[in-house]
C-alpha cells in the first residue's frame, strides 16, 4: 500500500513549505530515538520530510505517487524500507542543502554544540488592585508570594550546614554526562546535564535537613512591588530573577498584574484626568469661581467664564497622569448644568422676564 506523506507529518496537500518543516520539527522532537521514541515512526516521518520539503520530488509523489523516480520503496536502497541515504551524503559533500539538521534537530542535540542549556526556573504571575490614586502617582506594595525558593539553611547547595561537596561519581565532576546511541543515522553522541548533581558536578556527604538536599523548597516570600506612576488598568510589571528558583540555573520572572479600583470623581483618558462638574444655571450664566478637590488632597480654584454651554469642557494644564520627570497630562473638566426640580415664584417671575428678551 503506497504510504501518504502528507497524513505521515499531519499536515493538508496544500501546506507551505514552512508548515511543512515545522511539522517535521514537532514530531521529529517527540519520536527520535534519543528522546526515547520509535525507530519506525522516525524513519516514516523523516521519509515524508525528505519527499515533501523537495520541491521536485514533492510535484512528482503528488503526481504519481510514491512510485515516482527516486521516491520511496522503489528504490531498493539502505534503511527505511528502502529510502535512499545516499542523497544526505551528496548534500553535506557538495554543500547541497538536502536537509538542515543543525536547524531541524538543534533543540534535540543542544544546537549542535554540545552544551547544555542553562536551566531556568518556571515564571510565576499574580494579581494585584491597587486605588486609582495610587496607580496616577505610583506606590510601593508588600505582598506574600508562596513559591520554589533558595534553601536559606543550605544557600541552595544542598548540603547540610557544616558539611562538604564531593565529587560526583557520576560524571566526575564534570557536570554533565556523555552518551553515544544507535540511531538511525548511525551512532550519534550528545550531551546532557548530570542528573545525580544537577549539573554541578559536586553532591553534599550530608543532605541539607530543610530542603532534603535539593537545594530549593516551596515557601512563602515577603516581596515588595514597585507600582511606576501612570500605570494603567491591566499593565504588567516585570520583575526579572523573581519567579521561581531552581538548584543550578536562573530563576524565573514575575510577573505582576495590576487592577485599578475606578475613582468615584476621576477617570482616566490618556494622560489626561476628566471629571464631571455641576454647576447651577446662573453660574452657568453669569460664570463664577468653583474649588474643587485635586487627587493630591489639594483645594484647587477653577474660574468657569460666563455663558459656558452644558457639556463644554475646560482644560487645567499639568494636573493630570504624571508621564515621567515633571511632565504630566491635563485635567479635563466637563461642566454639567444642574436645573433646579422646582421654582419659587419668585424665580419664576424672573426667568418669565427673561423669556420676554428672547433667553
Amino acid at each position: 500500500m503506497a504510504k501518504d506523506y502528507y497524513s505521515t507529518l499531519g499536515v493538508d496537500k496544500k501546506a507551505t513549505q514552512d508548515d511543512i518543516k515545522k511539522a517535521f520539527r514537532t514530531l521529529a522532537h517527540k519520536h527520535h530515538p534519543d528522546k526515547g521514541g520509535s525507530d519506525e515512526k522516525f524513519k516514516e516521518i523523516t521519509e515524508a520530510y525528505s519527499v515533501l520539503s523537495d520541491e521536485k520530488k514533492r510535484r512528482e509523489y503528488d503526481a504519481y505517487g510514491q512510485s515516482f523516480p527516486g521516491g520511496g520503496p522503489q528504490q531498493g536502497g539502505q534503511g527505511f524500507g528502502g529510502f535512499d541515504f545516499s542523497q544526505f551524503q551528496q548534500g553535506f559533500g557538495n554543500g547541497g542543502v538536502e536537509f538542515d539538521f543543525g536547524d531541524i534537530f538543534g533543540d534535540i542535540f543542544n544546537g549542535g554544540r554540545g552544551q547544555a542549556r542553562t536551566p531556568r526556573g518556571r515564571d510565576i504571575s499574580i494579581d494585584l488592585e491597587i486605588p486609582f490614586k495610587d496607580a496616577v502617582f505610583g506606590t510601593e506594595r508588600t505582598v506574600l508570594i508562596g513559591k520554589v525558593s533558595t534553601c536559606d539553611i543550605c544557600k541552595g547547595n544542598g548540603a547540610k550546614p557544616g558539611t562538604e561537596l564531593e565529587t560526583c561519581k557520576t560524571c566526575n565532576g564534570s557536570g554533565s554526562v556523555h552518551e553515544v546511541r544507535n540511531t538511525v543515522f548511525g551512532q550519534m553522541a550528545s550531551t546532557r546535564p548530570c542528573t545525580a548533581c544537577d549539573g554541578t558536578g559536586k553532591i553534599p556527604k550530608e543532605k541539607c535537613t530543610n530542603c532534603k538536599g535539593h537545594g530549593v523548597l516551596r515557601k512563602e516570600v515577603e516581596m515588595k512591588i514597585t507600582i511606576p506612576a501612570g500605570i494603567d488598568n491591566g499593565e504588567m510589571i516585570r520583575l526579572p530573577q523573581q519567579g521561581e528558583a531552581v538548584k543550578t540555573g536562573v530563576a524565573g520572572d514575575l510577573y505582576v498584574k495590576v487592577h485599578v479600583k475606578p475613582h468615584p470623581t476621576f477617570r482616566r483618558d490618556g494622560s489626561n484626568l476628566l471629571m464631571d462638574l455641576p454647576v447651577k444655571l446662573t453660574d452657568s450664566l453669569l460664570g463664577t469661581t468653583v474649588s474643587i478637590e485635586t487627587l493630591e488632597g489639594k483645594t484647587l480654584e477653577v474660574k468657569i467664564p460666563p455663558m459656558k454651554r452644558a457639556e463644554e469642557h475646560l482644560r487645567v494644564r499639568g494636573k493630570g497622569i504624571p508621564q515621567g520627570g515633571s511632565s504630566r497630562g491635563d485635567l479635563i473638566i466637563r461642566l454639567e448644568v444642574a436645573l433646579p426640580h422646582k421654582l419659587s415664584g419668585k424665580a419664576k417671575k424672573a426667568l418669565e422676564e427673561l423669556k420676554t428678551e428672547g433667553l
